[in-house]
């Protein structure tokens, strides 16, 4: 069989099967292409979910008749010099043109603005000759009946919701990146999306463009973030971990102004929030990483899409550094959408009054409110196997009782309402503590934000010595299979940081020598099995750091009081002080809220008083 080379037609056709993959693929080629010629203003229109109609048009620089038709030839382009590695433009291959020509019907008008317009058409990868046209300045593309000429592709399109769908998503994405830019995406298959530009501060302008892209529930949910490390610059903005999505769609990085998709930088974005977000949450976040374009390569794909970076262990350590920074200086912060949706859980009662009387006596064990609640009953009455932390806010509450003892009514201005979670005043089905502030209410969940207190505690002795260990005077044997023998044995030293001693007894089972002495008396048997399902999930997963902090996770929640235990008011205002006092503290260690806040205008609204 003899060699010969394929025809240009058939090349391009080859080459658009990985340039224009979808008509969303098509959009975003020539957005860029917009962008790079200047434009401050781009309008998309489509019909048929982008199969039928593609327009884009711009107010760019435009383009000279005698180079229309090397805008449709293979590798001409105006954005690249002679160092593949200095590229500075978001288009740089000079193949999007081409690619799509082949595969559709493309016409392009283009006019400077001292000269005339001219247009170019082009046909399953024949080229028309160019004829002159009426044009203001800048560039309309237009694609039609794409994949006509590979009927095959057609096969594999969506329905034309989901095509448009992909559109809307593309150009939101490209849209963030350059809030300066106005956009308008139309069309008869589609809602109509207007995005003006965003005037200002380029800060301003980032914030402006993602409330009206991400909402408004997202600007107020997020922190800032601004870091820099050999080079590295990374902006943008991230959500606390009390506000998070069902998937990771919500997450925007731009490597330089270009919108990329790169599994290192969402695993840096997961990495950050590893302990306060639950494994099927995700966080949003919109990321701008500016770098010498010498350290990152484009290059990877005809997509542009993906990216790698010359130093990736930098670019992640700086995205998961930033972001636990961040975390760790807001303080504690409720979700604004948690109380919305605690307010909209109220409902009017009705008008008919004997309908609010219950059929069931109210049990007064279901309530806790005075501070004279016996001692013995804060913590007496073992309701699982586990007694609670004998140390941590029940200490400070105790010195806090004290000192109350002793001194005079607090003034106005020492009242505990003044703190950010305000002053304890109920304890509602022996599980959930009411505090007052100033000019809000907040419900705690007391389990889940202990155990957020006693998990950072356990991670801050991993930075330092090893923690006290509690010595069983008969070693506790647990029979386990063969493999969680193993895997506990393989990490016995790190185990033994956390006060956790244990050793193999014969093969298929583990003698517990001492457990943590801050845990005080637990089933050591359960722990063990708990830490034996943790390590076998995530062996050869994340490393050993990420296998010790679910350690810790475990071990704070067998070691954190524990719900449906009664707590005195001193005991509710000082874990309240520790919460506040402790960074992440707004979720615990599985991701959930440990508190929410409604507002005593919201409260007011509720009742029509506003």
């Amino acid at each position: 069989m003899s060699i010969r080379q394929l025809p240009e037609t058939i090349v391009n056709r080859i080459a658009a099967g990985e340039v224009v993959e979808r008509p969303a693929s098509v959009v975003k080629e020539l957005v860029e292409n917009a962008i790079d010629a200047g434009a401050s203003r781009i309008e998309i229109a489509t019909a048929g979910g982008g199969l039928s109609l593609l327009r884009v048009s711009d107010d760019g620089a435009g383009m000279e008749p005698d180079q229309l038709p090397l805008a449709v030839a293979r590798h001409c382009t105006s954005k690249l010099g002679d160092d593949i590695f200095d590229i500075r433009s978001l288009g740089f291959r000079g193949e999007a043109l081409p690619s799509i020509g082949s595969v559709a019907r493309l016409s392009i008008r283009s006019a400077r603005a001292s000269g005339e317009g001219a247009e170019i058409a082009v046909e399953g990868g024949r080229s028309s000759p160019v004829r002159p046209a009426a044009c203001n300045r800048g560039t309309v593309v237009e694609v039609r009946d794409l994949f006509f000429a590979t009927p095959a592709r057609l096969k594999f399109m969506k329905s034309e919701r989901a095509e448009s769908a992909a559109i809307t998503e593309q150009v939101r994405r490209i849209a963030l990146a350059f809030p300066a830019i106005r956009f308008a995406l139309s069309g008869p298959d589609r809602t109509s999306l207007e995005l003006p530009a965003c005037s200002g501060m380029s800060e301003a302008a980032a914030k402006a463009r993602m409330g009206e892209i991400l909402g408004e529930t997202f600007t107020e949910n997020s922190l800032s973030i601004d870091a820099m490390r050999e080079g590295v610059r990374l902006t943008g903005r991230v959500s606390t971990p009390s506000y998070s999505r069902g998937n990771a769609q919500h997450q925007y990085v731009m490597v330089n102004g270009r919108p990329v998709r790169d599994k290192r930088l969402s695993g840096a974005i997961r990495g950050a929030y590893a302990d306060t977000l639950p494994g099927n949450r995700h966080a949003a976040a919109v990321l701008f990483l500016d770098l010498d374009p010498a350290l990152v390569d484009v290059n990877v794909h005809p997509q542009k899409a993906d990216v790698r970076f010359r130093d990736s262990g930098l670019i992640s350590g700086l995205i998961v550094g930033a972001i636990r920074q961040a975390l760790s200086g807001a303080g504690i912060r409720p979700s604004t959408a948690a109380a919305s949706a605690m307010a909209s859980a109220f409902n009017a009662p009705p008008h008919d009054q004997s309908a609010m009387v219950s059929k069931a006596p109210l049990s007064p064990s279901s309530f806790a409110f005075s501070p004279s609640a016996r001692s013995e009953t804060a913590w007496a009455g073992a309701l699982s196997p586990y007694r609670p932390v004998e140390t941590g806010f029940a200490e400070a509450a105790q010195d806090a009782f004290e000192a109350r003892s002793d001194e005079a009514e607090p003034t106005a201005q020492e009242q505990p309402t003044n703190f950010p979670l305000g002053a304890a005043r109920a304890q509602i089905h022996e599980n959930y503590i009411v505090a007052q502030t100033k000019d809000s209410l907040v419900l705690v969940d007391q389990h889940a934000a202990h155990e957020r207190l006693v998990y950072e505690r356990l991670k801050t002795a991993m930075e330092g010595r090893a923690l006290p260990a509690q010595h069983l005077l008969i070693p506790d044997i647990v029979d386990l299979p063969a493999d969680d023998v193993s895997r506990l044995e393989e990490v016995a030293a790190e185990l033994a940081q956390f006060g956790l001693i244990i050793e193999r007894f014969g093969p298929g089972a583990i003698a517990v020598q001492a457990t943590p002495a801050m845990l005080g008396e637990i089933d050591a048997g359960a722990l063990v099995r708990d830490l034996c399902d943790e390590l076998a999930d995530e062996q050869g997963k994340d490393g050993l750091r990420l296998r010790l902090n679910h350690v810790a996770a475990t071990m704070a929640c067998h070691g954190s009081v524990r719900s449906g235990r009664r707590l005195r008011t001193e005991e509710m205002d000082a874990l309240l002080r520790q919460m506040e006092a402790t960074p992440g503290s707004g979720t615990c260690n599985h991701g959930r809220p440990t508190y929410i806040e409604l507002k005593l205008t919201d409260i007011e609204r509720l009742f029509s008083r506003r």
